[in-house]
């Protein structure tokens, strides 16, 4: 089964089989681009890190199979360099015999995995289909977030206010209280709430508040209408 076969089976969400061939040794790069295609693939030789990361803020998500010796700069400096950018392009780092505390400190440093040359085709497929699946599973966490984030800025300053002092654990009567408002005003604005957020249960519309990274803080009457 190939990649592309695999990523049907995973669901919709799979980006593109891309992966960022990082090497100075023209060989690597050919013996693994011809390997690569041969699986479902796509191969992106880079010959330096340099030229890698002089392109990396504009690539697409993928995977990066990166030399940990190479003639500039170092893979750990390329890994280092990336920073947030290891959540689009997660590393596995080759490594040669003896490099294995190299290897460790790459990992400390983001790699996802390493591969001690010469490694077996399964371990390298293997590997990849790991960084995409954590590919896939963070392109749906961003998703999701973003769907959180859409429904929270749908919710009036009142029904946000509400939803705040409910996450306290206060009470209808206890909200009402605290706003100066009456309980069945304050259970109106609960129950447009969770219209709004089309939920049926307060732990449902936290959940999503969370999702969406709001701090709810405390209920301010300061955000009444």
């Amino acid at each position: 089964m190939t990649i592309n076969e695999q990523s049907a089976t995973d669901g919709d969400r799979a980006p593109d089989p891309i992966v960022y061939v990082v090497d100075d040794e023209g060989e690597v790069r050919r013996s693994l681009g011809f390997f690569l295609k041969t699986v479902g693939f796509l191969p992106r030789p880079y010959l330096s890190g340099e030229d890698f990361l002089s392109d990396a803020a504009d690539l697409a998500p993928g995977c990066v199979l990166l030399d940990v010796r190479l003639g500039g700069i170092s893979g750990l400096d390329v890994i280092e360099a990336l920073g947030p950018g290891r959540c689009r392009l997660p590393v596995i780092v080759m490594t040669g015999h003896g490099d294995v505390a190299m290897a460790v400190k790459s990992m400390k440093l983001g790699a996802i995995d390493f591969l001690e040359k010469p490694f077996e085709e399964e371990a390298l497929v293997a590997a990849l289909k790991r960084g995409f699946e954590l590919l896939a599973h963070r392109a749906h966490a961003e998703e999701e977030r973003r769907d959180a984030e859409r429904l929270m800025a749908a919710l009036s300053p009142r029904e946000r206010n509400v939803l705040s002092l409910l996450s306290e654990g206060k009470s209808n009567k206890e909200v009402a209280l605290e706003l100066d408002l009456s309980v069945r005003t304050v259970e109106m604005h609960r129950a447009a709430m969770f219209d709004r957020l089309s939920v049926r249960s307060l732990p449902e519309a936290l959940r999503i508040a969370f999702r969406a990274g709001i701090d709810l803080g405390n209920g301010s009457p300061a955000l009444a209408e």
